[in-house]
C-alpha cells in the first residue's frame, strides 16, 4: 500500500447565505457538544465498492457536483450571542479527500480502514465543511469510495441518499437530471419554513402531543434490578439474524403494514414481556421524510416520536395491525424545536410528581426500498432453519446516558438484519437483554412461518 495522500477539492457553487439553524441541526449540535472526546461516535459514515473502477477525475467530479447540489455539505454552524445556532452556506471552499493506493484484492480492506479513520475524528463544524471523502485506487482506477459526515449535516436517510447520488454521478448521470429526479428542500429553506407561522404551528402541535403523552403515559417501565454506580458502562449487544431479513418483509407484506411497524410491534411486545408493564411507551426515531419537500433532502431531519400502546395483544398479527395504526400519530408529531420541548418537559416536571417513562428508544434505520446491502453469495436456507445462523455478540460498552433504559437500532447488513441494543444493566441485566433480542426475533419469525414463509 502507498503512503497516505490527501488533496483538497475546490468547490464553487451559485448560492451562499446564512440564517438560523434547523431544528435538526440544533438538536444534533446540542447532543454532540456535551460529548467531549466521545463526539466522533455521532458521525455518520458509509463506504462501498466501485467494482468496475473509475478514473480519479470522474469520482472527484461526482463529489464536486454533489457538493453543489446539496447545500448541507457546504454549511458551517456557529453559536450566536443569544445562545442560538446560525448556519452559514458557503458558495466556495475546499473539501478534504484522502487517497490510498493498494493491490486490487486489498481495496475492500483498505477502504474499511480508511472509513474508520475518517469517521474517528470530530468535526469542527464552525470552521470547516462537515464532510470527508476517501478514495482507494488500484491499477490507476478508484475501486472503493468512503465518506464520513458530521451528524449535523446528515442523518442515516440523508447519508443513503447522498451515497445514491454519488454513485449515479460517477456512473455518468448529470447533476441536472438528479435535480429533476430528486427535488430536495435545502437547509436554509427548511429553517425559513420552521420559523414561519405554519412551521411554528407544527412545532406547537408536536410539543402539545408530547406533553399529553408524558402526562398520562405509564410510569417506571423497568424497576431497578440492582445498584448502579454513576460511571458504570452500558453494555451493547448485537443480534445478527439472517432469518429476520426474510421474515420482516414477509410479515409486512402478509399483514399489509410497513416493515417498521412489524419491528416496532416486536419491540413493544418485548418491553411488556420483560418489564411486566401492560402499556409500553417508546421513543421512536422518525426520519420525517414524508413531510412535504423532504423526501430527498440531504440534511438531518430525524427526530423522536412518542409511541404509547395501551395494551399488548397476545396474537402477534393483531398486535402488528394495531401498532401500524397507532404509530401514525407518533410519526405525525415527530418534528419540533427540541430546545422548546426540553423546556416544556422541565415545566411539566415541576407540575407533576413524575412523568411517563420515556427512556426506551427504538430506531429502525433501514430503508430497504432505497438501499439494502447485497447478500453473500450462498444458497438460501429454509426460514425454519435460518435461526441456526443467528449470532449474539457483546462488542463494546458505552458511557452511561442519562434517562435511558435502552436504545435499540435495527440495521440492514449483508444478508441479515442486526439488532443493536445498549442498555442500563441495573434495569436490564445482560440476561434480560439477550432474552429481549431473542424474543424479538422469535415473534417475527414465528409469525412469518405461521403465514406461509418457507
Amino acid at each position: 500500500m502507498s503512503e497516505p495522500e490527501e488533496l483538497h477539492l475546490k468547490v464553487t457553487a451559485d448560492r451562499s447565505g446564512s440564517g438560523p439553524a434547523t431544528w435538526g441541526q440544533q438538536a444534533i449540535w446540542d447532543a454532540v457538544s456535551v460529548l467531549g472526546d466521545d463526539a466522533p461516535r455521532y458521525n455518520v459514515s458509509i463506504g462501498f465498492p466501485l467494482d468496475a473502477g473509475y478514473p480519479r477525475a470522474a469520482v472527484l467530479d461526482a463529489v464536486t457536483h454533489a457538493a453543489r447540489l446539496h447545500e448541507s455539505l457546504r454549511t458551517r454552524l456557529r453559536p450566536d450571542e443569544a445562545g442560538g445556532l446560525v448556519q452559514t452556506l458557503d458558495a466556495s471552499g475546499r473539501l478534504p479527500v484522502a487517497l490510498r493506493e493498494c493491490a486490487r484484492e486489498e481495496t475492500g480492506r483498505v477502504g474499511d480502514e480508511l472509513l474508520a479513520e475518517l469517521a474517528s475524528r470530530a468535526f469542527d463544524c464552525a470552521g470547516h465543511w462537515p464532510i470527508r471523502v476517501g478514495l482507494v485506487e488500484a491499477d490507476g482506477l478508484v475501486h472503493h469510495y468512503v465518506m464520513a459526515l458530521s451528524h449535523t449535516a446528515a442523518d442515516g436517510g440523508g447519508l443513503r441518499r447522498l451515497a445514491r447520488d454519488i454513485l449515479m454521478l460517477v456512473q455518468g448521470e448529470s447533476p441536472e437530471r438528479l435535480r429533476e429526479l430528486y427535488p430536495a428542500t435545502q437547509p436554509l429553506d427548511e429553517a425559513a419554513y420552521q420559523n414561519s407561522d405554519r412551521g411554528r404551528r407544527r412545532d406547537a402541535a408536536s410539543r402539545r402531543y408530547w406533553r399529553t403523552k408524558l402526562g398520562d403515559g405509564p410510569r417506571g417501565l423497568f424497576p431497578p434490578r440492582g445498584e448502579r454506580s454513576p460511571d458504570a458502562l452500558f453494555p451493547n449487544a448485537v443480534l445478527h439474524s439472517p432469518a429476520l431479513l426474510r421474515a420482516v418483509d414477509h410479515v409486512a407484506a402478509t399483514r399489509r403494514v410497513s416493515g417498521s411497524s412489524v419491528l416496532l410491534a416486536a419491540a413493544a411486545q418485548q418491553v411488556s414481556r420483560i418489564s411486566g408493564a401492560p402499556e409500553p411507551l417508546l421513543q421512536v426515531v422518525v426520519n420525517n421524510r414524508f413531510l412535504p419537500g423532504m423526501a430527498q433532502t440531504i440534511t438531518t431531519l430525524a427526530q423522536e416520536g412518542l409511541f404509547h400502546l395501551r395494551s399488548v395483544d397476545r396474537d402477534f398479527g393483531d398486535l402488528v395491525r394495531r401498532v401500524h395504526a397507532g404509530a401514525l400519530g407518533a410519526y405525525r408529531y415527530a418534528s419540533y424545536d427540541k430546545r422548546l420541548l426540553d423546556q416544556d418537559i422541565e415545566r411539566l416536571r415541576s407540575e407533576l410528581p413524575d412523568l411517563a417513562d420515556h427512556s426506551c428508544v427504538f430506531n429502525d434505520t433501514r430503508e430497504p426500498g432505497l438501499f439494502r446491502p447485497a447478500a453473500p453469495d450462498r444458497a438460501a436456507v429454509p426460514l425454519a432453519r435460518a435461526r441456526e445462523h443467528t449470532t449474539l455478540s457483546w462488542p463494546v460498552e458505552f458511557p452511561p446516558r442519562r434517562n435511558l433504559s435502552f436504545a435499540m437500532d435495527v440495521v440492514d447488513t449483508p444478508g441479515a438484519v442486526e439488532l443493536a441494543m445498549t442498555a442500563d444493566s441495573s434495569l436490564l441485566p445482560r440476561a434480560d437483554m439477550e432474552a429481549f433480542l431473542r424474543g424479538f426475533e422469535e415473534s417475527i419469525v414465528e409469525d412469518a412461518l405461521a403465514t406461509g414463509c418457507g
